[in-house]
């Protein structure tokens, strides 16, 4: 059976498993096909590849958050490495008249070993983005949502709102509370739909998962937000930027790119997310298992 015939859930779960990028990897020509298939959504292997990407999106009048791929990091001494590599990524970004964010999985900075440690980590990217720059928090399974949403309140009350941004996943239940306690707080929004199976705590997908999105939409319109559209559907896009004006929408690279210069001629701001780095596999089977009907 293909990649693209398995259930979205099974890819899901595929998608963390080890075991399985190993033997891929390791099949006479699997790395080489997996990455033809893979590349179309990754800035590259390398810090330098996705800067050259950044580039020239920037200059194609595109905004863009870069990611170095990574999560589920148990040892703190490798998540003071990914701090490291996040540092010099900040100081690489083209200058600060170009729209360069940040973004990152909080587990890639070994959320499950310390809180308190990632929300050092976190106010330490953070601190050293140029003014109007901001480091994304990603989502993750509900099981971490407390975890996150504390960490990013954390780093909020240490003065750096204006440099953070967090993602509120429409299909969780608790999603309006976090909308509400980040966009008091000052940070940025990102809104999606919600990526992760989740057993409990989450609308089904479809209608409900819909109908979520765009109610939380108007909630962060109504509270004064500072919020983005990350969606890929076009009818949830389309009614948010009728009743808003020309919010931000962000894409994912590699996905629907024909919509970008679309939006673009519209006048509506786009930022797509860049990430990179050798941990492309399974990002690339987290895309393949979304694509399976949200």
């Amino acid at each position: 059976m293909s990649v693209v015939g398995l259930d979205r859930a099974v890819l899901l779960r595929l998608a963390t498993s080890e075991r399985l990028e190993s033997a891929v990897k390791t099949l006479p020509g699997g790395a080489a096909v997996a990455w033809r298939a893979a590349s179309r959504y990754v800035a590259g292997r390398s810090q330098g590849q996705a800067l050259a990407m950044a580039t020239a999106l920037l200059e194609r009048g595109y905004t863009v958050s870069i990611d170095l791929f990574g999560e589920r990091v148990s040892d703190p001494r490798v998540a003071d490495r990914v701090l490291e590599d996040y540092i010099e990524l900040a100081g690489a970004l083209p200058p600060p008249a170009s729209d360069a964010w940040l973004s990152v999985d909080l587990t890639h900075l070994a959320l499950d070993s310390s809180a308190s440690a990632v929300a050092d980590r976190l106010a330490a990217i953070a601190r050293v983005l140029a003014a109007g720059r901001r480091i994304q928090v990603g989502a993750e399974d509900a099981a971490r949502s407390d975890a996150i949403m504390a960490c990013v309140l954390d780093v909020v009350a240490r003065g750096l709102a204006d440099r953070l941004g967090a993602t509120v996943q429409a299909n969780l239940l608790r999603a309006p509370a976090d909308a509400d306690a980040l966009a008091q707080a000052g940070v940025h929004v990102r809104l999606v739909k919600g990526a992760y199976v989740e057993a409990t705590g989450a609308h089904p997908y479809g209608e409900a998962t819909d109908v979520a999105f765009l109610r939380l939409g108007f909630r962060l319109a109504e509270r004064g937000a500072t919020w983005s559209i990350a969606t890929h559907d076009g009818r949830l896009r389309e009614a948010l930027l009728l009743a808003h004006g020309p919010l931000s929408v962000e894409q994912l690279l590699g996905v629907r790119p024909e919509i970008l210069d679309e939006l673009g001629a519209r006048g509506i701001p786009t930022r797509i997310y860049l990430p990179y780095g050798p941990d492309w596999y399974r990002y690339w089977l987290r895309r393949v298992a979304e694509s399976r009907g949200a």
